[in-house]
């Protein structure tokens, strides 16, 4: 199974049904992401969406990429994440 295969089988399985669909969790999670950073930077303006939330997740698998490219589990994860992008916008 390449990545991408591997990505799609998580994406939509064992994450779907621990987590509940992407658009719902990942919003979540970027409500409580701007909270945080409204908090630490007493800024009001910040609000952050599930996309922002795939996005930051995608470049934190890269940022660890830099240090071993060849990681499958990164690899993994960074193409689920910019594929949840596109589920987050269905």
């Amino acid at each position: 199974m390449n990545i991408l295969e591997e990505a799609q089988s998580i994406i939509y399985g064992d994450r779907e049904k621990t987590y509940g669909h992407p658009s719902v969790n990942l919003d979540n999670i970027a409500k409580f992401w701007t909270i945080y950073l409204d908090a630490k930077f007493n800024a009001s303006k910040t609000e952050l969406e599930g996309e922002d939330v795939a996005t930051m997740m995608t470049l934190l698998k890269i940022a660890r990429l830099m240090n071993q490219p060849d990681h499958r589990d990164s690899l993994v994860d960074a193409a689920g994440y910019l594929a949840l992008i596109e589920r987050i916008k269905e």
